[in-house]
């Protein structure tokens, strides 16, 4: 074992661009970091600079340094997909052949919807994609009056329940039960969805929604074990900071931190490189990126989000330990210049850290599996039955 603690940060949804498959999904052109800079007026990411995310990645206002501090690599998705479990997924051992099912263009169907209103006894509104925060200003006075359940889609493979955390119109324990329903409902062949979202929100009339931060998501358990099972079963620690739990089902996590941002997420992620001294994986999700910029897209609000990650960065560099190991990555595209609201496919950053590493370009790889392979080495723990993706520990 070389590194005792190691850092996985994802900023969902960075793509660099230039899949090799990008035309098969219809992305062809795409390109979520360098189309963002494009855009912003002034960027600035000094961190991610020094790193070497110039070197690996034309954008715009950031420079190539002459002695970067990471290894960075870009890696292409061997799955058949672009969604957050797909790509989450891969990273930790499993292929996804088979994509989850969307409903973006016609929603749920109508053998689906009755089952849900009859195992629920809510009438449904909605179905539909959408904006969660724009159906909830569309359809929130008739629910409060109606007690319905606003169902919707979105470009991902998720079925999400929009309702009013008063219990007085519909309350947190009633749309989590109904949401446990919508579940096993989706786990059906014909309709599986990746994840059923719980969205509470407050307010009583338009103007004045806003969502809150008990959104709670239900997720498809991972099909095999996976580069998490292992670690857990060997005694390591495995947290997750952000939705990595709920991606997972649990799955292989001895120790769960909720974030209500992306900026709070790097602030337990700081606070855990700093003061708990652990011996495994702290897996952190960055979901701003993608669910508040990405998909409504947002090129400037996406660009500020990543200059606010930067400087967070510079924190947390400051404070790895001898032993620490840092690897930032993503889990997909979306670029927020591109038609529609979709997540695009793309090829996504690797870039890995830790005291005393030699810098520098590393090969292209074919998988997001080199991430949990890398892992899987460090800590001599055993590897996924089909190996996606070799190791990249020895270059480190």
């Amino acid at each position: 074992m070389k590194f005792k603690r190691v850092f996985l940060i994802v900023l969902d949804s960075l793509g660099i661009g230039n899949a090799r498959d990008a035309a098969k999904f219809g992305d062809e052109g795409t390109d979520t970091f360098l189309h963002i800079t494009e855009k912003m007026p002034s960027f600035s990411i000094p961190n991610l600079e020094k790193l070497g995310m110039g070197n690996l990645k034309r954008l715009k206002g950031v420079s190539p340094v002459e002695k970067p501090l990471a290894k960075y690599y870009a890696l292409n998705e061997a799955s058949n997909g672009k969604d957050t479990m797909t790509g989450h997924w891969e990273m930790m051992g499993i292929k996804t052949e088979k994509p989850f099912i969307t409903f973006t263009d016609t929603g749920f169907p109508p053998a689906l919807i009755q089952e849900l209103e009859e195992k629920t006894g809510r009438k449904v509104i909605g179905n539909k994609a959408a904006s969660g925060t724009e159906i909830i200003e569309e359809l929130g006075e008739e629910q409060l009056r109606t007690g319905s359940m606003i169902v919707y889609t979105s470009a991902d493979s998720v079925l999400q329940i929009a309702a009013p955390e008063d219990p007085k119109y519909f309350g947190l324990e009633e749309l989590y039960k109904d949401c446990e329903i919508a579940r096993e409902i989706t786990m059906k062949d014909e309709w599986r969805v990746g994840r059923v979202i719980a969205r509470p929100y407050v307010g009583e009339k338009r103007g004045e929604f806003k969502r809150t931060s008990n959104r709670h998501d239900l997720a498809l358990k991972p099909p095999t074990k996976t580069v998490l099972n292992y670690l857990e079963e060997a005694g390591l620690s495995v947290i997750s900071i952000g939705k990595i739990n709920d991606i997972f089902v649990g799955e292989g996590i001895n120790k769960a931190i909720h974030s209500r941002s992306s900026v709070e997420g790097m602030e337990q992620c700081i606070a855990l490189a700093k003061d708990e001294d652990f011996q495994g994986l702290c897996f952190v999700n960055l979901v701003d990126f993608d669910a508040l910029y990405g998909h409504r897209r947002d090129p400037i609000g996406y660009g500020e989000e990543i200059q606010r990650f930067d400087e967070k960065l510079g924190e947390l560099l400051s404070v790895l330990k001898e032993g620490d190991l840092l690897m930032l990555t993503a889990d997909h595209g979306n670029d927020p210049t591109f038609s529609g609201s979709d997540h695009t496919r793309e090829q996504v950053p690797l870039l890995v850290y830790h005291k005393g590493i030699a810098g520098g370009q590393g090969e292209e790889q074919d998988s997001f599996g080199v991430i949990g392979a890398s892992v899987a080495e460090n800590f001599s723990v055993a590897l996924p039955s089909e190996l996606i993706g070799k190791s990249l520990y020895k270059e480190f």
